[in-house]
């Protein structure tokens, strides 16, 4: 009887499910987009019941549409949207509140007074990471102090806080936990101590209560309810997608670089087994704890990756598919100095200006919707190139000196060529496509893989690892020089726009 690992892939915009044979190999695999929801100006939100409901109804479509046994599944990894605070009350199951979404910016104003407080130092050096509405603390804060008498029942233990891996294996197998990685991004967790900080609970009001138990991101952590699947079966990986993603391209050595164009674009270098220090506002973070020993990245975010096709699509109806978006980018040799800054949540690193909003500039006349379309796929990598340049001036310190020398690509839109030509030439370096671009939910397989014996190392892993497609820079670096400084210029004028009241 043959064997696999499930993989559920929890993202931003839908649920997937991915059934891998030991070869690494997809064999299988159901997805369904969920509902978004944007109440107001710089919320997001969604509801976590359609989050699970979504994320099972693929899972059991994948093991039905292949004619798969529960007892043929050796164990679930999960990978999940980061960040994004669910709260839920104990005893009932049930959420408090919508789901606040990673993308939502309703706690800036908690940030800017922590700022103006002095207590970005303090929160940096416990958490490798940047005060900012993106993180968990302050939707956690916030819809503490929200929803009617929350903080109360929290104090007493009656409501559980998670991001969505928590959620998903509460709901799987009544467990309330969190694996280091995501643990690592709710702004609360101190990566160097490798435990929950008291000083940021108490200096986000978080009472330590309603908390999950933080766990390896490789090991048995419980069995799914039988009634799900028609049999128990271990849930035994979990990460938040981007170390997944990174752990799936076989990024395990120091120096080696994955950026993901999903929802949002995100670069991570392997740092080594010592948390790095960012001088050019990127964050050190967690990547895996394996075997007793934690791997940590340096990471970039940009928020609005593949979301800014979407937007052409359902926010300006350029396109009726985001398909289309290639070829009609095609249609035209270059912007014709149109710029897209998709700011539309803020701007992530390096800027990480929560104020900045959407900017298109540079129109003339002769612009047209392709000069438009155009100018969103090449905003997706002018963005990650900041964080190329970034990364770069992190990497050649004393301590981290390294060669980036490539950088491995996924996500949905790294099926898009003329995205990845023009990453390739405006980084300067060889952008490389997998054969298996289901990186994220590969490497919440090979997690849950690991823990269970399916796969005996991490060496066995990364021979696994195929290039599908090498995309070579083609493009003269004063011609280089001159883009990115235009894109600067755009830069500049989405800054600081959104004017707090």
């Amino acid at each position: 009887m043959k064997k696999y690992i499930l993989a559920l892939d929890q993202g931003t915009t839908s649920s997937r499910a991915i059934l891998f044979d030991h070869a690494g190999q997809i064999c299988g695999s159901a997805a369904q987009e969920f509902p978004q929801h944007y109440p107001q100006p710089g919320w997001v939100e969604h509801d976590p019941n359609e989050i699970w409901n979504s994320q099972l109804s693929v899972a059991r479509k994948v093991l039905r549409d292949n004619h798969i046994d529960s007892q043929q599944v050796l164990a679930i990894g999960i990978a999940n949207q980061r960040e994004t605070t669910v709260v839920w009350d104990r005893k009932t199951g049930e959420p408090i509140a919508p789901a606040i979404v990673w993308q939502d910016r309703r706690g800036a104003e908690l940030c800017e007074q922590l700022r103006g407080a002095g207590k970005a130092k303090l929160i940096a050096d416990c958490t490798g990471l940047e005060l900012d509405a993106y993180f968990s603390a302050a939707k956690l804060a916030w819809l503490l102090d929200h929803v009617p008498g929350a903080r109360e029942r929290a104090r007493h233990g009656a409501l559980a806080f998670g991001t969505v891996d928590s959620w998903l294996v509460f709901k799987l197998c009544g467990s309330h936990v969190t694996d280091v990685s995501n643990a690592a991004r709710t702004m609360l967790f101190n990566i160097h101590l490798m435990r929950w900080d008291q000083d940021l609970l108490e200096l986000f009001d978080i009472p330590a209560a309603m908390l999950p138990q933080v766990v390896s991101s490789s090991e048995e952590v419980g069995h799914t309810r039988e009634a799900l699947f028609g049999g128990a079966i271990a849930v035994a990986g979990i990460a938040g997608d981007q170390q997944a993603a990174t752990f799936g391209q076989a990024c395990h050595r120091p120096g080696m670089v994955k950026n993901t164009y999903g929802t949002g674009c995100f670069m991570l270098m392997h740092a080594g087994r010592h948390a790095p220090v960012s001088h050019n506002r990127l964050l050190s973070t967690v990547g895996w704890r394996l075997d007793g020993k934690t791997d940590y990245l340096l990471e970039g975010s940009v928020f609005m990756g593949g979301a800014t096709v979407q937007w052409l699509r359902d926010g300006l109806g350029l396109i009726k598919q985001s398909s289309e978006v290639e070829a009609l980018a095609a249609s035209v040799p270059d912007n014709g100095g149109v710029f897209l800054v998709p700011a539309f949540a803020g701007l992530g690193a390096p800027h990480w200006d929560p104020h900045a909003r959407g900017t298109l500039v540079g129109l003339s006349r002769g612009s047209n919707r392709a000069h438009i379309a155009r100018a969103a796929l090449e905003a997706i990598a002018f963005q990650s190139a900041e964080l190329m340049i970034a990364m770069q001036k992190d990497a050649n310190t004393p301590l981290h000196a390294v060669e980036l020398s490539e950088v491995r690509a996924d996500g949905g839109a790294a099926g898009n060529d003329l995205l990845l030509q023009f990453q390739a030439d405006v980084l300067g370096v060889p952008v490389l496509r997998p054969k298996v671009t289901e990186t994220t939910a590969l490497g919440a397989a090979y997690l849950a893989g690991l823990a269970v014996g399916f796969w005996d190392s991490v060496e066995e892993i990364a021979a696994q690892w195929q290039c599908e497609r090498r995309f070579e820079p083609h493009m003269a670096a004063e011609r280089r020089a001159e883009l990115m400084a235009q894109w600067a210029r755009a830069v500049a004028r989405s800054r600081d726009w959104a004017q707090p009241a």
